[in-house]
């Protein structure tokens, strides 16, 4: 089955491996007998589904959370189910996709206004004077 990460791009099943483990926390009795936290794990490297462009914008965006080997790994415990932290870490990566998926918009160059190069000057004229009125005077003919 297909996930629909972004406009164009959907994840397969296969590609997504999920881990459960004791969370710390909240939770009462069941905090050390049940396993509720998620571990995520996706291979950016080896994923068939994304383009190369968005394999590289994932990485940087993803950070700390991608290992050497290219593998994206989330850690889910915020809630007390196992469902729900499996659905948090779930979004969580389809998330950063359709970011990654978002090409950067290219900057353009531009160059200053007239006001701003005139408010500019104005403000170099203001701080110079005010050095001037620091210095000692010259002194004149008495």
């Amino acid at each position: 089955m297909a996930i629909e990460a972004a406009r164009g791009i959907s994840l397969q099943e296969y590609e997504i491996k999920m881990e459960f483990v004791r969370a710390s926390g909240p939770g009462g009795q069941n905090v050390n007998k049940v396993a509720t936290a998620v571990k995520l794990y996706f291979d950016i490297d080896r994923s068939p589904s994304l383009p190369e462009a968005v394999k590289r914008r994932l990485r940087s965006l993803a950070g700390k959370r991608v290992s050497k080997e290219g593998i994206l790994a989330i850690d889910a415990r915020r809630f007390r189910t196992q469902e729900a932290n499996r659905r948090d870490a779930l979004e969580r990566l389809l998330h950063w996709i359709s970011q990654a998926a978002t090409p950067p918009k290219a900057r353009r160059p531009t160059r200053p206004g007239a006001a701003a190069k005139a408010r500019r000057l104005d403000e170099k004229k203001k701080h110079g004077a005010a050095k001037q009125a620091r210095q000692k005077p010259l002194p004149g003919p008495d």
